[in-house]
């Protein structure tokens, strides 16, 4: 089924509160869905608008050139106004704007285009073929890709007329050779092994076997949850490992192993095995492009990939441009996943052994508090908390110190739970623009939670109420989209600026990362640029100190949210400081007023941890790193005591004699609807 349907509902089905107005706008949106496919066409975003992206090939000079545009005439209207219309008269305005003569039409002009720079390409000695790609990436307007491959031939034919020593420094940073740049990787001859599969399919399993068997190895993993959770698993197998993670470090002396955060990654060390975990991270475009680095840049004889079936196409694309042996392993679920025959109904009839889904830290503090009144112990779960708290928590509800665990979907990745039953309490999620139903691939993840292979014969979905139990129900039937097999994201590293400068005489940092973005959109659009929006901005701010290339850059990475102000405060401290050579010493944060003592324990786990990777980094400057990660470490513990007396010790005298798993009556949390404001952190 295509993306949009589902995963952009925005543009296909706008949220409502009625539930036959839902299914009758998820009857509508297939009828939309058939139509488009019908022109082998699809709705996107562009700039701010609706519009339909169409797709074909067209002949000329006796080979096929694949397009995918949006004409002009089918920008449809404003997202504002789409989501006003109804999905009735979405079916007529895409009709009006799209059908066989328009289309024809279309063609036409494309096939004119095509011709005209395979003619100009010709006259200026280039292969105008190359050019005709840019024609592919889709979701923008036909007249601005002519223009993009317009403006390429006519960069091309000029570096081919003038000679610089920029334009030498330019191509030492073009990522078509992307690969080359991690040379012991590239160096090597590597085989892959793909372990794909869904939740609880033992694909960790058994790569970790392998993992655990060699001489020697590395571990890359999303999150520090999961590279402490198999650090730990290969020291308990006697594997001499170190842990290595932004913010802390256990150095074993003489380890063959290291188990590390996947940005840590030592391109530079070969081993016999590595094992990168969720590949399907791919795609993400804040992280994505240390999936993309490790993929290439792992220096190991046999590369193991674990994750989502939907992830086979890009793992198979990349094996082929890096010319890797592949071999690719689909593994089934353990224990059957299958939907409840009903909605849970209310809090009376959740029991021990259910995750309460919600998509707010505000939202699952409400639903535990109100679980805990009806007298269940619940652990919470949300990506604001620290992973050692997250870790905590997780384990009061694997040891039975709490009942229920109520989570965001930071329990869809890096915790293996004894959930016998995912409840969902809403169907929708707001995306930090709007609030819209979940897409399949986050609905599959979430639930396959459930029914922990040897624990559970299954395990089961359902819906806090009958209208969210419906939507959930068809969300588990539709397969997620498979991953693109081009346009992986890749982020510069530092000696890509340096060449970049060196060869432009740029010295602005927030301008080094305009270049480099400029630079990808030069190539074959096999590698693109991630996301530099939020370092772009800190690097406009850090350009007016006065500090090395390299300092800012590394400030540039800090990972700590400088849109909360105790911590922006905190990171521009330090960059003064830095810029004066002074060091920068730790401070105890004070946790302040009780209203918002949980709050303030937080950002202060955060704090800690963003100065500890500073001083792994920086050590003559900030020479408190091993104190910070102590400082997080106690502060987590607090965290985790804070929810553990909100939400964790109700007593037995709280429930009816004999109902230890089941409380009597209740109702839905108050306050059930999104806030509008915040993200749900991963």
């Amino acid at each position: 089924m295509d993306e949009n349907f589902f995963i952009d509902p925005e543009a296909v089905v706008p949220a409502g509160e009625n539930p036959e107005g839902d299914d009758a706008l998820l009857d509508v949106a297939r009828e939309l869905h058939a139509y488009l496919q019908g022109f082998n066409a699809r709705l996107v975003h562009n700039e701010g608008a609706v519009a339909v992206e169409v797709a074909g090939e067209v002949d000329a000079d006796g080979r096929r050139y694949p397009f995918r545009l949006v004409p002009e005439r089918c920008v449809l209207a404003r997202v504002q106004k789409w989501r006003k219309l109804t999905a009735d008269r979405h079916l007529a305005l895409v009709r009006e704007r799209l059908h066989a003569a328009s289309v024809a039409e279309f063609e036409a002009d494309v096939r004119g285009f095509v011709a005209s720079v395979l003619r100009r390409a010709h006259a200026e000695g280039l292969d105008g073929a190359r050019f005709l790609r840019a024609l592919e990436t889709g979701k923008e307007l036909a007249s601005r890709r002519f223009q993009i491959v317009e403006d390429r031939l006519a960069e091309a034919a000029a570096r081919r007329r003038v000679e610089t020593q920029a334009e030498a420094a330019r191509g030492t940073v073009k990522l078509t050779r992307y690969p080359e740049s991690f040379e012991t990787a590239f160096m090597m001859r590597r085989r892959f092994i793909a372990i794909l599969g869904p939740t609880n399919s033992g694909k960790t399993h058994q790569a970790m076997e392998a993992l655990a068997q060699a001489a020697s190895g590395v571990y890359l993993a999303p999150l520090r949850l999961l590279a402490l959770e198999n650090y730990e698993r290969l020291a308990d197998r006697g594997v001499a490992v170190s842990l290595v993670t932004g913010e802390e470090r256990r150095i074993t002396p003489g380890a063959t192993h290291v188990a590390s955060t996947i940005e840590m990654l030592d391109t530079s060390r070969p081993v016999d095995v590595a094992v990168i975990d969720e590949i399907q991270m791919l795609e993400d475009l804040e992280r994505g492009s240390a999936w993309t680095a490790a993929v290439c840049g792992a220096a190991a004889k046999t590369v193991y990939l674990l994750g989502a079936l939907s992830a086979r196409p890009a793992v198979e694309s990349l094996a082929e441009r890096l010319g890797c042996e592949l071999e690719v392993k689909t593994l089934k679920r353990k224990s059957p996943l299958e939907m409840a025959p009903s909605a849970v109904g209310s809090i009376g009839q959740l029991r021990r052994g259910d995750a309460v889904i919600a998509f707010s830290r505000r939202d699952v503090l409400n639903w535990a508090a109100n679980i805990a009144e009806a007298g269940l112990r619940v652990a919470t779960i949300y990506g604001n908390l620290s992973p050692e708290v997250r870790r905590a928590q997780a384990q009061r509800f694997r040891d039975g110190d709490a009942d229920i665990v109520v989570a965001t979907d930071a329990i869809g990745m890096g915790l293996n739970l004894p959930v016998a039953r995912a409840v969902f309490t809403t169907a929708k999620k707001f995306d930090g623009i709007s609030e819209d139903l979940l897409p399949p691939w986050l609905t599959h993840q979430i639930a396959g939670r459930a029914g922990r292979f040897g624990l559970h014969e299954a395990g089961l979905v359902a819906g806090f109420d009958e209208h969210t139990h419906r939507i959930i129900g068809r969300l588990m039937k539709t397969p997620a989209d498979p991953l693109s097999n081009r346009g992986f994201y890749v982020t510069p590293s530092l000696h890509h600026l340096k060449s970049i400068a060196a060869a432009t005489g740029e010295r602005a940092l927030a301008r080094l990362l305009e270049l480099f973005s400029r630079n990808i959109d030069l190539t074959d659009d096999f590698f693109l640029p991630g996301d530099l929006s939020e370092q772009t901005e800190r690097a406009k701010w850090l350009d007016a100190l006065p500090l090395s290339l390299e300092h800012r850059f590394t400030l540039s990475l800090v990972p700590v949210s400088t849109r909360v102000e105790t911590l922006r405060q905190a990171w521009e401290g330090w960059a003064r400081a830095l810029s004066k050579e002074r060091s920068s010493h730790l401070s105890i944060e004070p946790i302040g007023d009780a209203r918002y003592a949980l709050q303030a324990a937080e950002d202060a786990c955060k704090k800690y941890s963003a100065y500890a990777w500073l001083g792994y980094r920086l050590p003559d400057y900030f020479p408190d790193a091993e104190a910070a990660v102590a400082l997080a470490r106690s502060m987590s513990e607090t965290v985790d005591e804070m929810l553990a007396r909100q939400h964790g010790r109700r007593r037995d005298a709280k429930r009816g004699p004999g109902r230890r798993g089941q409380v009597r009556g209740g109702a839905a949390p108050r306050g059930d609807r999104r806030d509008g404001r915040s993200r749900t952190g991963r």
